[in-house]
């Protein structure tokens, strides 16, 4: 349990800092960025938000909320609260054209910093759970690493970016519609301001 905990923080940290992220949209307070290496595809969302970053921390660590302004989010319950820090939920997304709903167990892990400098940092990843099989219901789908990092601007604002890695098998699925997927992100990304502000 420590170790997954500890992995899902660091694994969020590693690909913020990875080098070689590319700018692919520019919009007042939003910047999208991606990233690709092998057959893994990485997104980089930057929000530019009137909050303090501890209030900002709070509201985006906690997942029951998520679903107010992220509409690939139907449904989102607690199954466990490990910790203070780490909780798993039970996700269910809405049904895409042609496909079954899709469902997720992750687990987030949120970290206040240490140092004045250091993000704030909500991290997400897929885990298994005996207590909830596969249902056939549900596309059971798998986060690699995703999460948020928030970093202090003022005493009143904040940078928010979101990360979110996908894997090859989602691809085929963004390529059709990298144009709408990139316009979506936007869309959510604006929703997560509103809510946030």
């Amino acid at each position: 349990q420590a170790y997954l905990s500890y992995s899902n923080v660091a694994a969020l940290a590693h690909l913020a800092a990875k080098p070689g992220w590319e700018i692919t949209r520019t919009l007042d307070d939003i910047k999208i960025w991606t990233h690709e290496e092998g057959d893994v595809l990485s997104f980089k969302v930057e929000m530019q938000v009137k909050i303090p970053s501890p209030l900002a921390f709070s509201l985006l660590s906690d997942f029951t909320l998520r679903q107010e302004w992220d509409k690939h989010f139907l449904t989102c319950q607690v199954l466990q609260a490990v910790s203070e820090e780490e909780k798993m939920y039970y996700v269910t997304s809405p049904p895409r054209r042609g496909h079954k709903p899709r469902d997720f167990v992750i687990l987030v892990s949120q970290r206040r910093p240490c140092k004045t400098r250091e993000p704030y940092t909500v991290a997400v990843r897929s885990v298994t759970l005996r207590a909830v099989p596969p249902s056939p219901e549900f596309s059971r789908s798998e986060i690699l690493c995703a999460g948020f990092q928030i970093h202090r601007k003022s005493s009143s604002s904040c940078t928010v970016c979101y990360f979110n890695q996908v894997t090859s098998g989602v691809m085929p699925y963004l390529a059709a519609n990298l144009a709408g997927s990139s316009k979506s992100i936007e869309d959510t990304a604006l929703e997560c301001i509103k809510f946030l502000e």
